[in-house]
């Protein structure tokens, strides 16, 4: 077979950094696929010769110092703004791969069997891809969404709409979407509740919204709620099999093995109750969330006669309760667990509750069967040094899913045989970023200026001296998020290009506990913003940066912090790269509401923003003319988040002020940079105006 070339020269082999000499064990497997075409929203193509790289049998331990060297040119920016070569993996029951990368250069999806040899793709372009997964062994369901415009009769102008594609196998079968082909189904899906095997075929069960049919032939909307279908996957032939709830609820099933329905669960929005049913139509329970709460299904119980009902409330932690299946009270769950439950596993099939996982360590999933947890156990202890996760398994959880990354590893992912006692790599998310060149990354903790205490993510410049470094400050969004240790493409990039990066996990971040996350209440633009600079001062105190030389980069209410930056602070970033930031946090409350979000949201945006009020004092929009430093807005058109026009609003304001500013639409983009194109003109467009105002050199 020919040598496969990717993007025009040798293909990057990944690398394992161990302990010791691994031999050289790297396998190159080359497999010439069968032409396929590829139909509904794909091209129709033909593309061969796939590779697969991988090591085979590779004991890991912690990784060998790499010597970094300033001479060495950085990787291009295209390295660290495109979508990463690996986005996503899945396994089937009996370990094949569904691997979503990219592949020659061009994305797609590639089904791997057992012995990571390839049997299938899809190429799948620049759709935007939210996860993939396996139903049985022959067919791979890539889940997308696409951003509309809704038109005059919705009270919202867009809306992010999701659909399932089914994508098999066999080469010689097509690929096709969910619902597509039925006009009396939108085209799209309000809900996936798994797939079954029943009498040797597999059915999916998606939540649709059903259609009326015009004499025309149109299809239009005449007001049905939400209903259940069962999709046979093989035929892509949709049944309704449950109706769903009236009178403005929301309706979550379960389903078990066999198909059938077994409990349902109705939420009012309007007076917050719930109530819950089995298959049968027998009420089992019913209570009260608060305004802000939430409630729904999220499996049965470990022996399978009783349903796991999940409560929110205003604390944002859920409570989970079990409910018998033919009456009953509720008891609640965990609750002799030494933390809060963030998570709860269960199986895909049976759906019985299989372990959990606490907030505090979200990557860390705990099973009941302990022989199984014993396995989890040695495998994130191995790869502890390279800060390993395990992102998924099969159902025996025999094979697991591991990511890797931080210093000397921009994004490693493996599959661990526990069986065997093997690791396989599948690849790297980041070829051309070798060891040498991912920046240090380590937690730099220093003293806000009314004593409390801030944990920030400092990431150094490759192969230079920790020595009165420019800074690029990174605040994360949310706000209620936080940062951890690990390789983030965006602070890489910048610290590429010679700057230091830090990312505070200011008050009102989800680092800590619900004291610290409270202590942002009302502080936006106030102590959540100098809680920023502090970490300037701190630094430049320890010699590490050059206080002078500061710009503040940041999306979301990074975004909001960047524009407050150079706005509410006078003097301390010689530039603020905002995008998908909020201007005008006033107007922004009002779209929400007017837009039928609830009351409750508004009083949370008071309660975390401040009061309505005060709002102007805080909006950057409003500030404009007190800029002290030139500022680069950047905003996806599709962006159903925070609206576009809150970058128009304060593009127009400094504007009219004569303040330098440069805005950047992204044709076609939403609020989380989905797409690779207009992900790297965004690193591209900040990079190079953080250079002309704050060089490094």
């Amino acid at each position: 077979m020919p040598a496969i070339q990717s993007a025009g020269v040798e293909p990057a082999l990944p690398e394992v950094h161990t302990g010791r000499k691994t031999s050289g064990l790297l396998d190159t497997c080359y497999a010439r696929m069968a032409a396929i075409e590829i139909r509904g929203d794909f091209v129709k193509t033909v593309f061969s010769a796939i590779l697969c790289l991988g090591l085979s049998g590779v004991a890991l331990a912690t990784s060998p110092a790499v010597a970094q060297t300033a001479k060495q040119a950085p990787p291009p920016l295209e390295a660290y703004g495109e979508l990463p070569d690996i986005e996503d993996v899945s396994l089937s029951p009996n370990g094949r791969i569904a691997l979503l990368g990219k592949v020659n250069g061009k994305r797609v999806v590639l089904m791997l069997d057992e012995n990571r040899k390839p049997m299938n793709y899809a190429l799948v372009g620049d759709i935007k891809v939210r996860s993939i997964g396996w139903a049985g062994e022959d067919i791979v369901i890539v889940q997308r969404t696409d951003t509309q415009e809704l038109g005059d009769r919705f009270i919202a102008d867009q809306a992010e709409f999701s659909n399932s594609m089914l994508v098999p196998v066999d080469s010689s079968k097509p690929v096709s979407t969910v619902f597509a082909d039925n006009r009396n189904i939108l085209n799209a899906n309000y809900g996936s509740y798994g797939q079954r095997l029943i009498d040797g075929r597999w059915y999916g069960y998606y939540a649709g919204l059903p259609m009326k049919r015009a004499p025309s032939g149109n299809s239009y909307y005449d007001g049905d709620p939400i209903a259940l279908y069962r999709v046979d996957l093989a035929k892509n032939k949709a049944d309704r099999i449950a109706s769903g709830a009236t009178n403005r609820g929301s309706r979550d099933w379960e389903i078990q093995a066999d198909g059938s329905i077994r409990a349902y669960l109705d939420y009012f929005r309007q007076d917050h109750r719930w109530v819950l049913r089995n298959g049968s139509d027998k009420q089992l329970a019913t209570d009260y969330t608060s305004e802000d709460g939430w409630a729904s299904l999220a499996g049965f119980t470990r022996d399978g006669t009783g349903v796991v009902v999940a409560i929110t409330n205003d604390d944002d932690d859920p409570e989970w309760f079990s409910v018998p299946l033919e009456g009953g009270a509720k008891t609640k769950l965990f609750e002799d667990v030494d933390g809060t439950v963030d998570t709860v596993y269960t199986d895909r099939y049976s759906r019985r509750m299989i372990g959990y996982a606490l907030e505090d360590a979200p990557d860390e999933p705990i099973f009941f069967d302990e022989g199984r947890q014993d396995a989890v156990r040695k495998v994130l202890q191995g790869f502890e040094a390279q800060n390993g996760k395990i992102v998924g398994w099969t159902p025996d959880r025999t094979k697991m899913l591991v990511t890797t990354n931080g210093n000397f590893d921009s994004g490693t992912w493996l599959l661990v045989d526990t069986t065997a006692g093997s690791t396989f790599q599948i690849g790297s998310e980041r070829p051309a970023i070798s060891p040498g060149m991912v920046g240090p990354i380590s937690t730099f903790t220093y003293t806000a200026g009314d004593g409390l205490e801030i944990d920030a993510i400092l990431t150094l410049p490759p192969g230079r001296e920790a020595k009165d470094l420019p800074l690029v400050m990174l605040p994360h969004g949310g706000p209620q998020a936080h940062d951890e240790e690990g390789f983030d493409w965006w602070a890489q990039a910048f610290a590429s290009r010679g700057y230091a990066v830090l990312q505070p996990n200011f008050r009102g971040s989800t680092d800590k506990d619900q004291a610290f996350v409270d202590k942002g209440n009302g502080e936006w633009g106030k102590k959540m913003q100098t809680d920023l600079s502090d970490g300037i001062a701190a630094l430049a105190e320890k010699g590490i940066v050059d206080p002078s030389r500061a710009c503040i980069v940041g999306a979301s209410y990074g975004g909001y912090a960047a524009m407050a930056g150079i706005t509410l602070q006078k003097d301390v970033y010689r530039c603020a790269v905002a995008v998908a930031g909020v201007s005008d946090l006033k107007r922004m409350v009002s779209r929400e509401y007017n837009e039928g979000r609830s009351q409750s949201l508004r009083d949370f945006r008071e309660e975390t923003m401040g009061p309505r009020s005060e709002m102007d004092s805080i909006s950057p929009a409003k500030l404009a003319d007190q800029a002290s430093a030139p500022i680069l807005l950047i905003h996806g058109k599709d962006d159903t988040v925070v609206p576009y026009e809150q970058s128009t609003i304060m593009a127009d304001k400094l504007k009219d002020a004569g303040k330098p500013y440069e805005l950047v639409t992204l044709e076609g983009e939403d609020h989380w940079l989905s797409l690779s194109s207009t992900r790297l003109k965004m690193l591209a467009e900040a990079v190079r105006f953080v250079e002309k105002y704050n060089p490094a050199d």
